[in-house]
């Protein structure tokens, strides 16, 4: 048996199910779930109907690298996002982002060096530190910090950790706080990456979803703006999940430094990852259109605009840069207690804070918030934050 698989915590609804296991929601509530960041908009038609006529292509193994159909939207939608002249081999078909992520690591760890270390930001999405972990690394945590808008406090890791240091997964716009990282955070990133020569995983799985002007800045495009235009040591993830709600086709891309890309389809060609040939052709079809994105980003524009700032007289939130999530923080700083209390009084679920970080540098930055995922429909966010409201009025009033 592999003996890193005892290393893994359990995730983060599995201990949340643990905790609420003896909770018995009012019954005159119907239950509301702002826990899961899963999509629940309806999936556009267009993909259905590219599913539907492409059965064809089950008759037929397909390959790892993808289509030259799929490879050739995928480096049209990065040039028309990013203004990106990037090759039809620096681009690589993936099984969702979340599959891609943990293979990654995979990929360009070697658990034989000693004290082989992955950083993650924290909080974080806990793949990071399960692929980490079984490839044979150890963890280190960089910490998000609020007073600066919950950018990742790089200087947090000594340089010790930083020689040691093989893989940083970075998540812009980050999940669960919705922070953009800037152009200076990415500079710092590549000359840390430069210096002691460790490979960035850029997650981008949000990035279609966004609340201000200017779209949310890509590790690719930020590359190419500070002339690393061969992305050395750069992988940037995404995925169709978010932008297109399809989270079940499970399908995105990576792309980057072309010499990565090269050993990750090696490594996937045996791993077996290569995409459906539905996938495939479907996939190809929502990268060529934004209509229906554009579409989907109006509808979370309009929920976060009716529901963060009834949110904001009660809790501590405002409006993210990105992402589908508010990151609001709780009255008396439990954020725990004040979930399975919501849970309880008004069957609302939401996913306490401190579960989705580490303690680190004597601290846990996920505690005294929760994570609110704004998935369903508007009419039911509006409800969840109504019963939010009431609730937190009668718990701060009870806190005092």
């Amino acid at each position: 048996m592999n003996p890193y698989l005892d290393k893994l915590q359990p995730y983060p609804f599995e201990r949340l199910r643990a905790l609420n296991a003896a909770i018995t929601p009012n019954p005159a509530f119907g239950h509301i779930s702002l826990g899961l960041g899963e999509p629940r908009h309806e999936a556009p038609t267009l993909i259905k109907e590219v599913l539907a006529r492409s059965m064809s292509g089950l008759s037929h193994y397909p390959a790892t690298a993808g289509t030259p159909e799929l490879r050739e939207a995928i480096v049209a939608w990065l040039h028309k996002r990013y203004g990106l002249s990037i090759a039809s081999a620096q681009v690589l078909p993936v099984n969702g982002s979340r599959e891609a992520l943990f293979s990654l690591a995979q990929t360009v760890v070697d658990g034989s060096q000693p004290g082989a270390t992955v950083v993650c930001p924290n909080p974080f999405y806990q793949i990071y530190e399960g692929a980490a972990l079984l490839a044979g690394a150890q963890t280190a945590f960089a910490n998000s910090d609020p007073a600066r808008n919950f950018c990742v406090n790089w200087d947090e890791i000594d340089a010790g950790t930083w020689q040691r240091t093989q893989l940083v997964y970075a998540c812009s716009p980050g999940n669960p706080t919705g922070a953009v990282m800037p152009l200076s955070e990415w500079q710092t990133l590549f000359e840390l990456s430069d210096r002691y020569g460790f490979v960035i995983a850029s997650d981008e799985c949000y990035s279609e979803i966004y609340f201000r002007e200017e779209a949310p800045l890509s590790g690719l495009e930020a590359a190419a703006k500070l002339g690393r235009t061969d992305f050395r040591n750069l992988i940037a993830l995404t995925s169709l999940s978010k932008r297109s709600n399809v989270p079940g086709m499970r399908s995105g891309f990576v792309a980057g430094d072309a010499a990565l890309i090269k050993k990750f389809l090696l490594y996937r060609t045996y791993h077996g990852s290569a995409m459906n040939p539905m996938v495939q052709a479907a996939s190809a079809a929502a990268w060529n259109d934004e209509a229906h994105v554009i579409e989907n980003r109006q509808r979370y524009r309009t929920k976060f605009a009716a529901v963060t700032p009834m949110l904001a007289e009660v809790l501590d939130v405002a409006l993210p840069d990105a992402a589908f999530y508010l990151w609001a923080g709780v009255p008396g700083g439990d954020d725990v207690g004040y979930a399975q209390q919501l849970l309880a009084q008004y069957n609302v679920q939401v996913l306490p804070g401190s579960l989705l970080a580490r303690e680190s540098g004597g601290l846990n930055p996920g505690a005294g918030r929760v994570r609110l995922a704004l998935v369903a429909d508007e009419a039911e966010c509006l409800e969840a934050a109504q019963r939010i409201v009431s609730f937190t009025r009668s718990f701060s009033s009870a806190a005092q």
